[in-house]
């Protein structure tokens, strides 16, 4: 097992990488609930059937009584009128604030459950077992979480740390390839933003065999940057928005698919193509940058253009929570392995992008 501690004051916690660890879920969630006794798993259509029961009969085997709610797969699950169901079902279920609320999914159940867990009762403790290649690497470490609004994504939020994250790497055998592609956009910003041996790694492994097969090493990688920078920035006033290169853009492109047409691992794979060639063209970044980002996601079949309107571009980035009055910090590289803030008015990134 390789076990990573984020340590922030008073709310330090583990995370855990191992296969088969889904299995042993109970007794891990036991060592870190002592006096829990009822747990409120919040899964998604598509994952239940793959891995509740699992989960359920290990966590019943831990002493826990426990629940199991499903909402649809899917981005549209993560709102308002989801999460006040959530609420009611956790009241009817008789959760008190000694017990805790476990997501088991990808992003958006983590997302939407940790968010419940943040405001029922004022705040319970919450478990992440994350199950997509995105939620592993992403999502489930740092404390963001939140839901959709209709103006755009994670626009209503808290930080909420969990009290632990399980990963198993077995639950990505399930992934259809388009999904594992998704998540990969994640794993190599964090090559281009942090370390660039680690991009070299992945490039050099350019199929998902080759990638599945040195995952726990990724997942540990990943994880171990996203834990360094959460440490440093728990609430993503420095060094934090590091993370969010290519996402800036990136959202556009979603909001330019209403949504649907493009996932958030296709929109960042995209998003990072484009803030790579905005620096190059600003002279921050050095030339073929770009290209060498292409060389590493058009294997994994990911879109590395996507159109989108000026008035898409407008939207997203009056959005971006990394705007501040007329300005905006786009996160760009001054080399594969190292990102920088770029502040400049909101104005002239309209113009560029023209």
């Amino acid at each position: 097992m390789k076990t990573l501690t984020v340590s922030l004051p008073g709310r330090s916690y583990d995370i855990l990488i191992e296969r088969g660890l889904l299995d042993r879920a109970g007794e891990h969630c036991r060592a870190v609930l002592p006096r829990a006794s009822k747990l409120f798993v919040v899964t998604d259509s598509t994952v239940g059937p793959l891995y509740g029961a699992r989960l359920e009969r290990s966590l019943t085997a831990a002493g826990f009584s426990v629940t199991v709610h499903t909402v649809p797969a899917g981005e549209s699950a993560k709102c308002a009128a989801r999460l006040a169901q959530l609420w009611e079902a956790m009241m009817g279920f008789g959760l008190t604030r000694t017990d805790a609320v476990v997501a088991l999914g990808g992003g958006v159940v983590g997302d939407l459950a940790g968010f419940a867990a943040a405001t029922v009762l004022r705040g319970v403790d919450f478990i992440q077992i994350p199950t997509t290649l995105l939620s592993q690497v992403d999502s489930s470490v740092g404390g963001k979480v939140a839901i959709d609004l209709d103006h755009g994504k994670n626009l209503a939020g808290a930080f909420w740390q969990p009290r632990l994250v399980l990963m198993d790497p077995d639950t990505l055998d399930t992934l259809p390839d388009a999904t594992f592609a998704d998540g990969m956009a994640e794993v190599v910003k964090y090559g281009c933003i942090f370390d660039r041996p680690f991009f070299d790694f992945l490039a050099a492994r350019p199929s998902r065999a080759q990638l599945m097969g040195e995952i726990e090493h990724i997942l540990y990688t990943c994880c171990d940057l996203k834990r360094m920078v959460v440490e440093q920035d728990e609430r993503d006033t420095g060094k934090r928005m590091l993370l969010n290169f290519g996402h800036t853009l990136g959202h556009a492109y979603e909001l330019a698919g209403h949504y649907e047409t493009w996932t958030h691992g296709q929109a960042v794979a995209a998003g990072m193509v484009r803030a790579a060639k905005l620096g190059e063209k600003l002279g921050i970044t050095p030339a073929g940058t770009a290209e060498a980002i292409v060389k590493v996601l058009t294997p994994l079949g990911l879109p590395v253009e996507i159109s989108c309107t000026a008035g898409e571009y407008t939207a997203a980035i009056g959005l971006d929570k990394k705007g501040a009055g007329a300005d905006i910090s786009v996160i760009l590289l001054e080399e594969l392995g190292r990102a920088v803030p770029h502040k400049m008015p909101k104005a002239d990134l309209l113009e560029e992008l023209k």
